[in-house]
């Protein structure tokens, strides 16, 4: 499998300037491991860490372990090995150089909320999704620039569409079906069609043994292994614990603490619904997606990039696709937003706000070329709700060039993203 560099890069070789301790934190397989020894692999030792066996006896001796692996380290899989994380914290504090330890997880509850509590100024935590569709066409090195970015540079108006044609937009034989289907795991890129099912089939079976073993004590794993099913079935719709209770038999507590795990392993992650009241905002429901479109199709038993395209579950794939794109870009720059959902009690709605600085851009996701008044229904009603805040709104499609529905919508094509 040929490496593929990735937006993240510049900003770890940053963050490894100034702080002794570097955490990635992601789910399995989005690239972490060889990230880091792309990064850092000349000169840092590589230790992988297992939940079963004690590597060079880490967890019974943490202190003999750091004696005899002297930094710079990369330290992989950490939640296996969390004794080490106080003795990190004692040499560091002895010496503070920067670079001294890497170090990757894959669940982000106690582990992460230890690094947190005893690391604060001695380490810097950065979440790591699967690639972009910029970093799987290998374009992550090259100079691009986010279209989303350029439109909120621009406030309450925007203009000009030229900028926007070239910012970051995918080859055109990279075909939507096949782009959803195939999804963003780096080892699914250059795998066989035949083979899909192989890996994703064992993905699973590795993460409900390993992690969710480990970490939540399952004791019918078979009932979760299901339960991810009607999860990714689930995905780009409003959270119901109910719901998912009711598909398997259990109760919504349950739901609701094995969704919570779902997110802690980067498996899921939910939009909070928008409300101009902050207390509102906290109340409503979220809205939430599985955050690989090639893991979306494979557990809803789509075979194909041909079948996928006359799958109901289309329109949802697609929605996930763009608002986890839009998600990870967002991650790479230095401005930070917030995203949202937003539904009006009288039913209208809109895909995803991003809000920054106190201003607002809705935005629509639709899986067709042509858009007509009733796909911008939510987006006018949004803007007359928030018509102080509210910068231009955009409509995502399966259009080929950017133009304006009208004044106040920008219809962009999805290989924009």
């Amino acid at each position: 499998m040929r490496y593929r560099h990735r937006a993240i890069e510049p900003k770890l070789k940053t963050l490894a300037k100034h702080f002794p301790v570097v955490v990635v934190t992601g789910a399995r397989q989005v690239g972490k491991s060889t990230l880091l020894a792309h990064l850092f692999g000349s000169y840092a030792r590589h230790i992988v860490f297992d939940p079963v066996a004690d590597e060079f006896g880490a967890r019974r001796d943490p202190q003999f372990f750091l004696q005899q692996h002297k930094a710079p380290l990369i330290l992989d899989e950490i939640q296996y090995a969390p004794e080490l994380l106080a003795i990190i914290k004692k040499w560091v504090d002895k010496n503070r150089r920067p670079g001294q330890f890497y170090l990757t997880g894959s669940q982000n509850l106690s582990v992460i909320k230890s690094i947190s509590e005893s690391m604060a100024g001695r380490a810097v935590i950065v979440d790591m999704d699967a690639m972009t569709v910029p970093e799987r066409n290998g374009r992550a090195k090259k100079e691009f620039s986010f279209w989303l970015e350029t439109i909120l540079a621009s406030g309450k108006k925007f203009e000009s569409l030229k900028d926007l044609k070239h910012s970051g937009a995918v080859p055109k034989n990279n075909p939507l079906f096949e782009m959803l289907w195939r999804g963003g795991y780096p080892g699914t890129l250059d795998l066989p069609d035949d083979l899909f099912a192989d890996y994703f089939r064992s993905y699973i079976r590795t993460y409900v043994e390993r992690d969710i073993r480990v970490l939540a004590e399952i004791s019918d794993q078979q009932t979760f292994s299901r339960f991810f099913g009607v999860v990714a079935a689930m995905t780009a719709q409003e959270v119901n614990h109910s719901q998912f209770g009711r598909e398997l038999g259990v109760t919504p507590q349950t739901a609701s603490r094995w969704l919570d795990i779902l997110k802690a392993t980067y498996q899921w992650f939910e939009l909070p619904a928008y409300h101009g009241n902050l207390i509102k905002r906290l109340s409503n429901k979220g809205k939430g997606y599985l955050t690989d479109t090639g893991l979306a199709c494979y557990l809803s038993r789509i075979s194909s990039p041909e079948s996928l395209a006359v799958q109901p579950v289309m329109g949802a794939i697609f929605e996930t696709h763009v608002v986890l794109e839009i998600k990870r870009m967002f991650s790479v720059l230095s401005a930070p937003v917030n995203l949202y959902h937003w539904r009006a009690h009288s039913g209208a709605e809109v895909d995803l706000v991003i809000e920054r600085d106190g201003m607002l851009w809705p935005v629509e996701i639709k899986s067709k070329a042509n858009i007509n008044s009733s796909d911008v229904r939510g987006l006018n009603a949004f803007r007359a709700t928030y018509p102080k805040q509210c910068g231009p709104s955009i409509v995502v499609a399966s259009t080929e060039e950017p133009f304006f529905f009208s004044k106040n919508v920008i219809v962009l094509p999805y290989a924009l993203c």
